[in-house]
């Protein structure tokens, strides 16, 4: 669907090199990254319409509630670290790609990306509609370290 690439961008809750963890049950590798509101005003809005886009075009316009939206405003998370952010979340069964500024390969050992360090991302927008409801999901696909944060 529509593909998007975050540049420097904060990571929050990285699971990159092993799946989360959630009530003792492996679930998928993730993470979600924080866009500041006024340095990523252009990409929030450029997320927001390729949403809007894949709402109309995947699920005929239908009326989706924003807890079923992987782009959230940070300022109505509860969570101080998200005021002034939008946060969208990215998951994926198979493990993404893992890279240092350099593009080599990192791994788990090499200590980065880290909770509250700044990456690049690509993920890639999906509409959801089963028996489990109508949503928009981001898939994460890579990751890239960019500075310390």
């Amino acid at each position: 669907m529509a593909k998007i690439k975050l540049s420097n961008v904060r990571l929050s809750f990285p699971s990159l090199f092993r799946k989360a963890q959630f009530n003792g049950e492996e679930t998928k590798f993730e993470a979600t990254f924080m866009l500041d509101k006024d340095e990523h005003a252009d990409k929030i809005a450029e997320i927001k319409k390729a949403i809007d886009a894949a709402i109309k075009e995947n699920l005929k316009g239908a009326k989706v509630p924003a807890d079923k939206i992987c782009l959230k405003d940070g300022d109505e998370s509860g969570r101080d670290e998200y005021e002034g952010h939008f946060t969208i979340k990215a998951a994926n069964n198979k493990r993404p790609k893992v890279i240092d500024r350099d593009k080599t390969p990192l791994t788990e050992d090499d200590g980065k990306p880290y909770s509250g360090c700044y990456v690049n991302a690509v993920i890639d927008l999906w509409c959801q509609n089963n028996s489990y409801g109508k949503r928009v999901n981001a898939n994460l696909l890579g990751v890239q370290f960019f500075k310390d944060g």
